[in-house]
């Protein structure tokens, strides 16, 4: 049975995962910080349930914290890591930079030293659209220069794909980064903008919309994204003989056993359109409150998902109405609304 390390398991994405692995037979170990960015009962929950497994155990501790990092990681000796653990959220960013440097960079690295002190076949770690920054060319491919970061949060995950790309060259660590594109879905993070708007359409309060509506994202639903994980477990990238080896639609580097994956649903919608679709859900419309577009953020995010097809044959497609239907139908159950 293949043991695989899951940081952040208690999070949105990384309970979505472990739930799949762990339905297709696999041990996983949890390592989660259990931090209060959002309600604590909610990661909690996620935790109960993947306890329900016998399969599942884990770890509490904080990433920047190497030796309980290490001693959890030589006792479960996993042979593949994926890092998905790190502070979250753009606009949390601007009020609180030093927890982004702390985890982000500290907890990365130290995941990173694990990886190549056990020497695991494969070390996936979740980067972000985000590091697309200032570029305007879309879709966003992997081979995009991406140097115009606009937030503290997009520059820590530029840099965990620099700090990956050095130790797949240096230690031979089979490496890959994959950019989540605004993902969305049942358990998700208060913070993300679904969940904000349903709680706040059903309680009659009003909603935030910024740049007045006319913004665009690349919405992915959760399930979507994690079985495009799963399938990125198995496609182990291997360092090139040469330049002449990589195809032209891959990332995949000259020097190392490093790759770059997007997951996106390749589906540029308009935010106003995401919210008539709420709307619809709920059969209720919202109080809209315009604003002006916030610092750092970026007027749309779009994927292209050539190489996540190329490399696994599959590709993300869930319709932005079916999974705002499947949130709701989840948040009215799990609050009772």
């Amino acid at each position: 049975m293949q043991r695989i390390l899951i940081t952040g398991t208690a999070g949105f994405i990384g309970f979505h995962l472990a739930r799949l692995l762990l339905a297709e037979g696999f041990r996983v170990h949890g390592f989660d910080g259990m931090t209060d960015y959002y309600d604590v009962a909610l990661k909690r929950r996620r935790h109960a349930i993947l306890l329900q497994s016998p399969n599942f155990t884990a770890t509490e501790g904080m990433l920047e914290d190497a030796a309980l990092f290490d001693r959890m990681a030589d006792e479960f000796r996993p042979e593949v890591i994926v890092h998905l653990a790190g502070q979250a959220g753009v606009r949390y960013s601007l009020e609180n930079p030093r927890a982004y440097i702390d985890s982000n960079i500290v907890g990365t690295f130290n995941v990173m030293e694990a990886a190549r002190r056990l020497q695991v076949a494969h070390l996936l770690m979740a980067s972000t659209s985000s590091v697309y920054g200032a570029n305007d060319d879309m879709p966003f491919t992997e081979r995009d220069k991406a140097d115009t970061q606009l937030t503290i949060y997009a520059a820590t995950k530029k840099a965990n794909e620099s700090m990956g790309h050095s130790y797949a060259h240096l230690w031979n660590l089979p490496t890959t980064m994959f950019r989540f594109f605004t993902v969305y879905g049942p358990f998700g993070r208060p913070d993300l903008a679904l969940y904000k708007f349903v709680d706040a359409i059903l309680e009659n309060r009003p909603i935030d919309i910024y740049n007045h509506g006319e913004m665009y994202r690349d919405f992915t639903y959760v399930d979507d994204l994690v079985r495009g994980i799963r399938l990125l477990i198995d496609a182990v990238p291997v360092r090139p003989a040469s330049r002449d080896d990589i195809a032209d639609w891959d990332s995949l580097s000259p020097v190392a056993p490093y790759r770059v994956v997007n997951i996106g649903n390749s589906d540029k919608v308009r935010l106003l359109d995401f919210v008539e679709a709420i709307e619809d859900c709920l059969g209720k419309k919202a109080i809209r409150n315009y604003m002006e577009m916030q610092k750092g953020d970026v007027p749309a995010t779009w994927a292209d998902a050539t190489l996540l097809q190329n490399l696994t044959g599959y590709r993300p497609q869930t319709d932005f109405h079916d999974g705002i239907a499947r949130f709701v139908e989840w948040f009215r159950d799990y609050y009772g609304k």
